[in-house]
């Protein structure tokens, strides 16, 4: 990924509803940083995989982490091709119609390999940055791993390259007639239940 690019790549590039594609860096690095949870896809055995992971961004990589005794991480540690999704969900939209229930989101879909860390170095700087992201400054806070945990755990990591992000914002699409008390948008939180169909987008 670079800055600037006007014409993605095919395998990045957003096909539906392209105008809220995005794939400028600054972009990408900001709502990988505001998401808490990655959902981590591969393939084990001729079937689809999904995980969903704790991971922190470091500069340009993408970490994430886990038990040396697991069995995904074991596989992905073999940097075989990956697809990586986060999500940040800022706010149901409420409409008129069903049809046209949606969510205002901010997401991201990375391609790429993990590999294994070995670096002593940053592998510690990696488990303070999920530390951090966790909670900002908890790392400070607490007793850093010792050499039984550390050797206990696998980490790994990927080059964030080909990925794009996309975004939603606004009221629905279409607005036939004034809005209402039942057509608006409302935050992300403790509204869950109010949407009567899952979001279209």
């Amino acid at each position: 990924m670079e800055d600037g690019v006007t014409r993605p790549p095919d395998r990045i590039r957003v096909r539906r509803s392209p105008k809220k594609g995005r794939y400028e860096r600054d972009t990408v690095e900001a709502i990988l940083d505001r998401a808490l949870v990655a959902h981590v896809a591969f393939v084990d055995r001729g079937e689809p995989v999904c995980i969903p992971m704790l991971y922190a961004r470091v500069g340009g990589k993408l970490y994430i982490h886990g038990s040396r005794a697991s069995r995904t991480m074991r596989l992905l540690a073999r940097a075989q091709q990956v697809c990586v999704t986060v999500t940040v969900i800022q706010g149901l939209v409420l409409a008129r119609s069903a049809f046209e229930h949606s969510a205002n989101y901010e997401s991201v879909v990375a391609f790429g390999r993990f590999e294994p860390i070995e670096d002593a170095a940053e592998r510690l700087s990696a488990l303070a940055a999920f530390t951090d992201k966790i909670l900002p400054g908890r790392g400070g806070e607490v007793r850093q791993p010792n050499a039984k945990e550390l050797k206990a755990t696998t980490i790994l990591a990927m080059q964030i390259e080909q990925v794009s992000a996309k975004v939603r914002s606004g009221p629905p699409r279409f607005q036939s007639s004034p809005p209402s008390a039942s057509q608006s948008t409302h935050p992300a939180s403790g509204q869950a239940s109010r949407s009567p169909q899952a979001s279209r987008h």
